[in-house]
């Protein structure tokens, strides 16, 4: 059965259908990861996008129970070259095909993905609609044009109530603003004792769960689209150490008074380069963002720039210069992606214990 990829600049692929029937629109984004496309299909970031992969074959080990960063796809469609109809792995549960069409998810292959990524990069991110091939283009480009994409991405992906993941170590509440489940495992590797929370909780709430260290996680969308969450981190950052991931690093930015800015594709793959620039050393990182910080805007605030992306400079990592807090737009848990920056966990829990035994001091100091 065919199916139609129509964008909103008239531009029109004709390919093959696989998974659900459904007819979705969203904006049109690349992936240039070579493997791991059943996280990058689970990654809660993606919510209300079509992905493209530029790795021409996927699907060709299935779909298991292990790989997944979120339960539900929040992704509107994918987009592929090719995709595998016979998986071989022996951890495969299902076919690309087949967990599309459980999930209600369309998807499209045989289009030339090199064109469309190229058309991508030259114009920027577009919107897009997988629909029937009789369905009638004009109709189709007119309602792109027209439609507004939803801003409440984070709304639709973040938990709707408070859970724990309990531990013996160090108590983190994760504010999720669309977590992947990569972000949960190391911090329970880590023996934390996990309290996760909607992105609408107040600092007051925070506080009052008496938290060691406090995560920002990603998500997405535009940041400027959660203003609750940046008066949120206005009222903890100082109290209680923090550590922000992607879309977390970025309300981290405008709650400190910088800016964030749409990109004009992104940055979404696993072979990234960043420069961490205390050290001078680069790692290989796992990113998904379509906004950046805006570096111009940091000059008048608290913040400092740590990391810095090798392809387009563009800011990867901020500190506060008074307050134990950093962040990174990267992702360090992976999932996919290579793991070099799996320290920063590590160094997260280093700055939990240091403000801990900061506090026991004051707390003696004050006694005596």
């Amino acid at each position: 059965m065919k199916r139609k990829l129509v964008l909103e600049d008239g531009t029109v692929f004709i390919g093959e259908a696989f998974g659900a029937e459904a007819e979705k629109t969203g904006e049109i984004v690349f992936n240039t990861g070579m493997t791991g496309y059943q996280e990058i299909l689970s990654d809660p970031s993606y919510c209300g996008q079509i992905v493209t992969l530029t790795y021409p074959l996927v699907g060709n080990y299935g779909i298991n129970r292990d790989d997944f960063e979120s339960i539900n796809p929040a992704i509107h469609g994918f987009i592929v070259k090719e995709a595998a109809d016979f998986p071989s792995n022996w951890r495969s549960q299902m076919s690309l095909d087949e967990f599309f069409k459980m999930k209600n998810i369309p998807g499209i292959a045989g289009i030339d993905t090199r064109k469309l990524t190229r058309l991508i990069r030259k114009t920027g991110t577009l919107k897009g609609a997988l629909c029937a091939e009789n369905t009638p283009a004009e109709e189709v480009i007119a309602h792109l044009k027209a439609v507004v994409l939803p801003s409440d991405q984070v709304k639709r992906v973040s938990t709707k109530s408070s859970y724990p993941s309990p531990g013996r170590g160090s108590r983190v509440i994760v504010v999720d603003f669309g977590m992947k489940h990569g972000i949960l495992r190391e911090l329970n590797k880590r023996d934390c004792d996990v309290v996760v929370v909607p992105y609408n909780i107040s600092a007051e709430e925070i506080l009052s769960l008496s938290p060691d260290g406090i995560m920002l996680t990603n998500g997405p969308g535009d940041p400027k689209d959660v203003p609750d969450a940046i008066e949120m981190i206005k009222g903890i950052q100082g109290k209680v150490p923090l550590f922000g991931i992607c879309l977390g690093h970025q309300l981290f930015a405008l709650a400190n008074g910088a800016n964030t800015v749409k990109m004009k594709f992104g940055h979404r793959g696993s072979n990234h380069p960043v420069k961490d620039l205390q050290t001078g050393k680069i790692a290989l990182t796992s990113q998904n963002h379509g906004y950046t910080v805006e570096e111009g805007s940091l000059h008048d605030t608290q913040l400092e720039v740590t990391h810095i992306a090798i392809n387009d400079g563009t800011v990867e990592g901020l500190k506060h210069k008074e307050h134990a807090a950093f962040t990174v737009q990267y992702h360090p848990e992976a999932s996919p992606g290579p793991e070099d920056a799996n320290g920063l966990f590590d160094q997260f829990i280093s700055m939990i214990e240091a403000a801990k035994e900061e506090g026991e001091k004051t707390c003696l100091s004050v006694q005596i």
